[in-house]
């Protein structure tokens, strides 16, 4: 059996290649729970479901930053698995609402590829990530740069 190999060097993302990521995740009322108390953003959208009932979205709505945080994880063996730095997050767009039990996706579109000048060893890809749930219906979208590591072999 060969090991698992977590994320991609730099020269193997091409500008307008587009991956769809092959991890998920389905949105339990624990998760919804947990990431709450941790973050202590009580909110009773997000923890009493009588309030929910009687707002907008009639329901639980999951907390916005616990979407953004899985999305991004599903990325990082595509994406950031080889990074050596996360240079920033951008454009970060909540699309619609993620209610309890929907299922996350996503694919990311890399929009460039650019070389370090003063470090041959590393490459900044910046990509758009979108998040999309078993309706294929788009929930997020954001953008980030990603400073990542070039192939040992192919540095000159």
């Amino acid at each position: 059996m060969k090991p698992s190999i977590l994320g991609n060097y730099f020269e193997d993302f091409e500008k307008g290649a587009v991956i769809e990521h092959s991890l998920s995740k389905t949105i339990f009322e624990s998760d919804n729970n947990f990431f709450s108390l941790l973050t202590m953003n009580h909110h009773p959208v997000h923890t009493n479901l009588d309030y929910a009932e009687k707002n907008q979205h009639g329901t639980i709505l999951v907390v916005g930053t616990l979407v953004f945080s899985i999305v991004v994880g599903m990325t990082v063996p595509d994406i950031s698995g080889k990074a050596i730095a996360n240079f920033g997050y951008e454009s970060v767009e909540h699309l619609a609402p993620v209610h309890i039990n929907d299922t996350l996706y996503a694919r990311t579109t890399v929009l460039s590829v650019e070389p370090s000048i003063s470090k041959p060893d590393r490459g900044v890809v910046y990509v758009e990530t979108v998040g999309y749930n078993q309706k294929n219906e788009d929930v997020l979208r954001f953008r980030r740069k990603v400073l990542i590591k070039r192939r040992p072999n192919e540095i000159s």
